[in-house]
């Protein structure tokens, strides 16, 4: 199965505003994600897991994400909307996209958002999914805090914001992962200014939808984690507890984003709540098209023996820090290192081959000699590796290539046909395990 494309970004008049969103596949069903404090539709298809959970949900639907007012790519504002006015987002992207009813998942604080516009506009609204929500904002605070602590804290957080503070809970299992760090303080710089962050947690604390719960008719699925250290799961529990007849389920670890973690358990349990079935082909289902590169430093056991093992270490240190530089530049999965090597994946053959010809010059300048290959195929996604023909294929390409080299096979250059880079004919190899002749190809710029 073809992996879909990244969305296009596009734009809903919302009375006076426009309002950012992208839509992703052509399922029978329509889910709308209902972000959380802040978002960046376009950006977070730069976090990890992120595009891969939306690729997941539509396989069975239509999935579309949007910024609210004052956020991401929507207009900014003035003032900050009320819960109110947030929900009329909802329902223009719905409108644009001639959607006359969809299955809300609202994210943190997007659950208040779903709950509401469910309660308001129950013949739109088919299932509601609430991830990591709660019903009243406060209650993120501790009890014991005076008026002036409170508002020292949230002082605390706008002089912080964009250096990755505030969204550290959200992503906690990266926590001490200086790379992770500096995509979510970008992520937070691109999703709000100071000043509309520290208007919307105003307007935010007085948030409570704890009287409208038990008026709730739509189907609802509350999903937590219990190891969410931005939102308590006590508070997902009570979520549950108040809204008449809603399912619960609770994992038992993962962080408060909804991208991380196991997605295919979590997709899963949505796709059988929506749909009534749970997709039942394993094989099929982790099947993507993607662009597998292999990169292997030549000579590397002779450079081991001739350093020795302090140097060869902190210089494979080196090598594996600057890789995965390289390859989150380029939006690429870095799948693992291979020792002396590195298996990444890309959802575009141009980025890919662009990733590889950097690393080659970088890795030369730090005096380690890389040699690298690449193949656009199928690749079976089996938790945090692949593997396939697609894999295979890449790594004999790259045994084929020399030191400082970037071979690519036919279909990389069939695909990236029309753009800046330049490739020239190496011959055609007979690949071990692998059928017929291949064609392959040296990259340059």
């Amino acid at each position: 199965m073809a992996e879909l494309a990244l969305p296009e970004t596009q734009y809903a008049q919302s009375g006076e505003f426009n309002i950012a969103y992208q839509v992703m596949g052509d399922g029978p069903i329509d889910i709308i994600l209902v972000p959380g404090i802040i978002s960046h539709i376009d950006f977070q298809h730069e976090l990890p897991g992120y595009t891969r959970f939306l690729r997941r949900l539509a396989k069975f639907s239509r999935v579309v994400t949007f910024d609210k007012r004052g956020q991401g790519l929507s207009d900014r504002l003035a003032d900050i909307p009320s819960l109110e006015e947030r929900i009329d987002d909802v329902r223009a992207i719905m409108d644009a996209i001639n959607s006359k009813r969809a299955a809300l998942v609202g994210f943190s604080e997007g659950a208040s958002m779903s709950v509401l516009f469910a309660s308001t506009y129950p013949d739109r609204v088919s299932h509601l999914v609430l991830f990591g929500g709660l019903a009243r904002i406060s209650d993120l605070l501790p009890s014991n805090l005076t008026p002036s602590e409170t508002q020292e804290r949230l002082a605390n957080v706008v002089r912080s914001w964009g250096n990755g503070d505030f969204l550290k809970k959200v992503f906690a299992g990266d926590a001490g992962n200086p790379e992770a760090i500096a995509r979510i303080a970008k992520f937070e710089k691109l999703g709000s200014s100071p000043g509309a962050l520290k208007a919307y947690i105003l307007s935010n604390r007085r948030i409570d939808i704890n009287p409208i719960l038990p008026v709730v008719r739509t189907p609802t699925l509350i999903l937590h984690r219990a190891t969410d250290a931005q939102v308590p799961v006590s508070l997902g529990r009570a979520l549950a507890a108040g809204i008449p007849g809603a399912r619960y389920i609770e994992y038992s670890s993962g962080d408060h984003a909804f991208w991380t973690g196991d997605i295919e358990l979590v997709v899963g349990d949505i796709e059988e709540f929506v749909t009534g079935h749970r997709w039942g082909g394993e094989a099929e289902l982790d099947r993507i098209l993607a662009t597998v590169l292999f990169t292997d430093i030549v000579g590397s056991t002779d450079l081991a023996s001739k350093l020795g093992d302090h140097r060869w270490r902190a210089l494979l240190d080196d090598h594996d820090d600057l890789s995965s530089r390289i390859v989150s530049k380029h939006r690429g999965t870095l799948v693992k290192s291979t020792g002396d090597g590195v298996l990444a994946t890309f959802d575009g053959p141009g980025r890919a081959v662009r990733c590889a010809l950097a690393m080659s010059e970088e890795t030369k300048s730090i005096g380690l000699p890389v040699r690298a290959g690449l193949h656009c195929g199928e690749v079976e996604i089996r938790g945090d590796d692949v593997g396939g023909i697609a894999v295979h294929a890449a790594a004999r390409v790259m045994a084929q290539s020399g030191s400082n080299e970037v071979f690519v096979s036919r279909v990389v250059t069939d695909l990236v046909a029309g753009t800046d880079l330049k490739f020239s004919e190496r011959g055609s190899y007979e690949l071990k395990g692998l059928p017929g002749k291949w064609d392959l190809f040296a990259a340059s710029r």
